[in-house]
């Protein structure tokens, strides 16, 4: 199966997100075509969380799993060592109260 690019997945994932009016905001761009994304969900009321994808190594398929949770500023330190380790990542901020972050919607895997 052909796999958008990076950049193409990260517009119509926040295009998404702004048609549920749920705020999304890139933090860190990254390779275009073949960058890694991240997301952080922040409920803004002190904790996060951030998923990446990965695969299902019994069906292939793609799914996001959980990365970091807790305090955000963990969180964000998380997502700095991920940063040092892949300087091609991207890292997507989702902010809502009700901890929507759209990621298990079809299409979005």
């Amino acid at each position: 199966m052909p796999r958008l690019t990076a950049r193409f997945w990260v517009d119509a994932y926040l295009a998404r997100l702004r048609f549920q009016e749920i705020p999304g905001f890139v933090t860190a761009h990254g390779d275009d075509t073949a960058g890694a994304v991240l997301v952080k969900l922040n409920t803004l009321d002190g904790q996060a969380q951030s998923f990446h994808r990965s695969y299902d190594l019994m069906s292939g398929a793609r799914k996001w799993i959980e990365h970091a949770s807790g305090v955000e500023a963990d969180v964000d330190a998380a997502i700095r060592r991920q940063q040092e380790f892949d300087p091609d990542l991207w890292v997507i901020e989702v902010e809502d109260r009700a901890g929507r972050h759209l990621l298990d919607e079809p299409g979005l895997e």
